[in-house]
């Protein structure tokens, strides 16, 4: 697929977006669709306005330089840690805190309550957890788990 318009980088490192008209946008924003569900289909480069400039049905449809650009800008806003293993719970009731190894390093995360534990649509074995913090972590397969860590998991699923 060849879009019609560009992208680019200004000096200050933010994304400028230029439509087969000529029209320039500095500051543009891309945003996904389904950001969990279906992270590499629909994406919408949104200007400063909060205006939509131009749709992209599939990330992996566009020129190499130009995913590129894009992906790397989606991976600096976009921040969810994979759960690796759990290491400990203070307690099995909520709130409770986590000590856990995430593929970004140990931390900790503060379980507010079970509804804060979801599985992904159209997967059994994936989960997201949300932390009191407001951060997600992301496990990607609850069957890859070390049998410690599934089974201090079952406790709250």
């Amino acid at each position: 697929m060849n879009p019609d318009f560009e992208l680019t980088r200004n000096p200050q490192g933010r994304l400028v977006y230029t439509a087969a008209d000529g029209q320039v946008h500095e500051g543009i924003t891309p945003v996904r669709a389904f950001p969990i569900g279906a992270p590499e289909e629909g994406l919408s480069l949104v200007s400063v306005e909060g205006r939509e400039l131009a749709w992209v049905p599939r990330l992996s449809d566009l020129p190499p330089p130009l995913r590129r650009l894009l992906e790397e800008e989606l991976a600096s806003r976009e921040f969810t840690p994979e759960i690796r293993r759990l290491v400990k719970v203070s307690t099995f009731s909520t709130p409770s805190t986590w000590d856990v190894d995430t593929d970004r390093g140990p931390t900790q995360l503060v379980l507010k309550g079970e509804e804060d534990i979801r599985r992904l649509p159209g997967s059994r074995s994936s989960l997201l957890i949300a932390s009191s913090h407001g951060i997600v972590f992301k496990v990607p397969d609850l069957l890859s788990l070390d049998r410690h860590s599934k089974r201090l998991l079952e406790r709250f699923l």
